[in-house]
């Protein structure tokens, strides 16, 4: 069908919903739906066939305005911050959910690669970490408290201090994404060299076991978060490159903000992996290990369920209600 014969079909239609938006027109709960439903097949019609027509972002507003109408009443008896972790972030992690698997294939390759470099050239770990901490660290292996390096400070001048600067990455990380995104992947680069780096560098020297309770209890959190954030930053490039039928500062506002809205979701993650680092990281030899693999499983299955598993049962859902 020609855009201009699809157009005039269903131009009385759509002239009705606005009016029924707009409170014009009174209609019933039901048929405010079926009128919603009919909107929706419009717009995935118009956007197969249409793709660059002015109808697809007109057809995308009405939907938006329906959708809004239908389930006003719904949102206000939700709380607000249950339905932003609940829903809104769910949702936006599912839509975006191939960003988010790229930065930890990307994290992962950057991962093996800091692996080999260091297995494979003794003086990679140095170029990496420092000398300074590489010599430290290698006395302290020597006297029995591998990771005596982090225990200076207070608790809470540390737990302070470490949110402090993971909430500072995580928030560059983000914003990184306003280069296309190239930002956001130096910095995987960087913290997935630098985590295999630290991990062989202590199973070269027969600390293997310690340096997994020492990054792991509070790096689940800190680690996955970063790979969120990350991913962020890839929406946001992906919205500049990529803005399909939208404009391109059009695409830029909706991708900076469904990427923010992830953003925030990270925040609580990297507090706690905070609070893990100031309070429990800084005794794991004092821990009982099998406290150390709780905290780390526990770690570990409720942010992956979280990013990876919630957001396909919140879409099915959301689905469904539709």
């Amino acid at each position: 069908m020609r855009e201009i014969a699809f157009i005039k079909q269903n131009k009385e239609k759509w002239l009705e919903f606005e009016e029924v938006i707009s409170n014009k027109i009174e209609k019933t709960p039901d048929e405010i739906a079926d009128l919603h439903i009919k909107i929706m097949n419009d717009l995935s019609y118009a956007q197969s066939f249409y793709p660059k027509s002015n109808v697809v972002p007109y057809l995308n507003k009405l939907a938006k305005k329906s959708y809004a109408k239908i389930y006003h009443t719904k949102k206000q008896d939700k709380n607000t911050f249950l339905a932003f972790f609940l829903e809104t972030v769910p949702l936006l992690a599912y839509k975006h959910r191939k960003y988010i698997y790229i930065s930890f294939i990307f994290f992962f390759i950057c991962f093996f690669i800091g692996l080999l470099s260091t297995f494979n050239d003794e003086n990679f770990a140095r170029q990496i970490l420092g000398n300074n901490y590489v010599d430290e660290t290698l006395e302290n292996i020597e006297s029995g408290d591998a990771l005596a390096i982090y225990k200076n400070g207070s608790n809470w001048g540390s737990f302070i201090g470490i949110f402090n600067n993971n909430l500072r990455v995580g928030l560059n990380m983000f914003l990184s994404g306003l280069f296309l995104g190239i930002g956001s992947g130096y910095y995987i680069i960087h913290n997935g060299i630098m985590v295999a780096v630290f991990q062989a560098f202590f199973y070269q020297n027969n600390s293997f076991l310690d340096s997994l309770k020492g990054i792991w209890i509070h790096g689940t959190y800190e680690i996955f978060a970063m790979i969120i954030e990350a991913a962020c930053g890839y929406i946001i490039g992906a919205s500049i490159l990529f803005p399909g039928a939208l404009k391109r500062l059009e695409s830029f506002k909706k991708g900076l903000r469904e990427a923010f809205f992830i953003f925030l979701s990270t925040i609580p993650f990297t507090f706690v992996a905070a609070f893990l680092e100031g309070y429990v990281t800084r005794f794991y030899n004092q821990v009982p290990a099998i406290v150390c693999i709780f905290i780390i499983l526990i770690s570990l299955l409720s942010i992956s369920y979280y990013y990876l598993i919630f957001p396909y049962k919140v879409a099915a859902k959301h689905a469904l209600e539709q």
